[in-house]
């Protein structure tokens, strides 16, 4: 148990250390999260209702759970790479953990997922973004976030072990989500949609977590969407967890 603690670390500081030799990786976790957010509230802000509040306020928790979401991309990335390079089977000769190669990718998401989400934040405070809520329910908000974006880590974890390339591996990514993120209540109000697509945003995972986290930084109703935001985390980790894993294990058998 321990060996594993270690070799994780190890293997997370290797993700990290990765960055700033490749420092394009860092436009998805700076430049594009700003982007997004200074094209929704200045182009589209003034075209799209949100009865109650101002758009930015409406719209950060949104950008923020896309954002964090696609945190997971470098996971993703760097296993495909890995793969192809031959890494991988260089790691199975070594006397380390086996868990730990994904364990650590996965968990190196979440310094660079905290480093996005303080990018966001502040950005959208100085575009007039305002918590209304207590300083532990904002801490909350937070905490999911960093759950929720370990919890896709995993997600991006099995894309980029089933990945034939690092860009197969991105191009899947973003396909398969990307549209998740825009049929939810991130960016307008559900009820505006046509009625097949409000019937979809309103089951979708997406919008239970903004959900979740427009009522920890702006005091809206709750229902059961802050459980519900926990308990999606908890699946997607249930689920995308033990796959990633077993598609690691057949891949270093082959």
């Amino acid at each position: 148990m321990q060996n594993t603690i270690s070799d994780t670390l190890v293997l997370a500081v290797r993700s990290l250390k990765r960055i700033p030799r490749q420092p394009d990786l860092l436009i998805g976790f700076t430049i594009q999260p700003i982007m997004f957010v200074l094209l929704f509230v200045y182009v589209f802000g003034g075209a799209i209702e949100t009865p109650g509040f101002d758009y930015v306020d409406f719209l950060m928790p949104g950008i923020i759970v896309q954002s964090i979401a696609f945190g997971g991309f470098v996971t993703a990335l760097g296993l495909a790479e890995d793969l192809n390079k031959g890494l991988i089977d260089r790691f199975r000769s070594l006397p380390m953990s086996r868990a730990a190669v994904i364990t650590g990718r996965t968990l190196a998401d979440v310094a660079t997922n905290t480093l996005s989400l303080t990018i966001l934040i502040t950005v959208g405070v100085l575009a007039g973004f305002d918590f209304r809520t207590s300083v532990p329910m904002i801490v909350a908000g937070l905490l999911l976030m960093i759950l929720f974006g370990y919890a896709f880590s995993w997600v991006f974890a099995l894309i980029g072990l089933s990945s034939s390339s690092p860009e197969s591996s991105n191009a899947v990514g973003f396909t398969a989500i990307f549209p998740l993120t825009f049929i939810s209540s991130a960016f307008v109000p559900v009820e505006s949609m046509p009625a097949a697509l409000e019937w979809f945003a309103e089951i979708n995972p997406f919008t239970t977590v903004v959900d979740a986290m427009r009522h920890l930084w702006l005091d809206t109703p709750a229902g059961n969407d802050v459980w519900g935001a926990l308990v999606w985390c908890v699946v997607i980790i249930g689920i995308f967890g033990p796959l990633s894993v077993a598609k690691y294990r057949r891949s270093v058998t082959k």
